[in-house]
């Protein structure tokens, strides 16, 4: 029996001339539409709690604040690490910061709704949002990245 990833003459229907290669670098349009919907949806929804929440002015500005330092801190350790595995000159300090700068977001997003005067179930509505918010913003970076790596190896 031959294997799957072997195609015999009879099995290639397309000719040799006009074989069509992809590119392994570059995402797909599903995955790259998916990344950005879930940021858009995850970032809207999380606005749209807020706006709606029966919280002081203050309050709202501490979690707007804290969802926009997650957003940029794992866009920032996304791009390090990928940067890392490149090749490319990464300090060791602003690595670490990035780092820290994810950690503390997430801490400081926790420590918030652990102490706010909310239900339960809309501390658990921020902690999704949030993080299907930065878990988006880390697959849109790496998709813009890949995008980008690939039109200079199709060049």
């Amino acid at each position: 029996m031959e294997p799957l990833n072997i195609q015999s003459e009879e099995n290639n229907l397309t000719p040799k001339g006009s074989e069509r290669t992809k590119n392994p670098y570059k995402p797909t349009a599903a995955f790259v539409g998916a990344s950005w919907l879930a940021l858009i949806t995850g970032a809207v929804a999380f606005c749209i709690g807020l706006w709606n929440a029966d919280m002081a002015l203050n309050e709202k500005g501490y979690y707007f604040t804290i969802l926009l330092f997650g957003l940029f801190a794992v866009i920032s350790v996304q791009k390090s690490v990928r940067d890392k595995a490149e090749g490319l000159a990464v300090t060791e300090i602003y690595y670490s910061l990035s780092w820290f700068a994810t950690i503390a977001s997430i801490v400081l997003l926790i420590v918030g709704l652990w102490n706010a005067d909310l239900t339960l179930s809309e501390k658990g509505f921020y902690g999704i949002s949030f993080v299907l918010s930065v878990f988006a913003a880390i697959a849109v970076q790496k998709n813009t990245r890949d995008a980008k790596l690939a039109n200079e190896k199709t060049l």
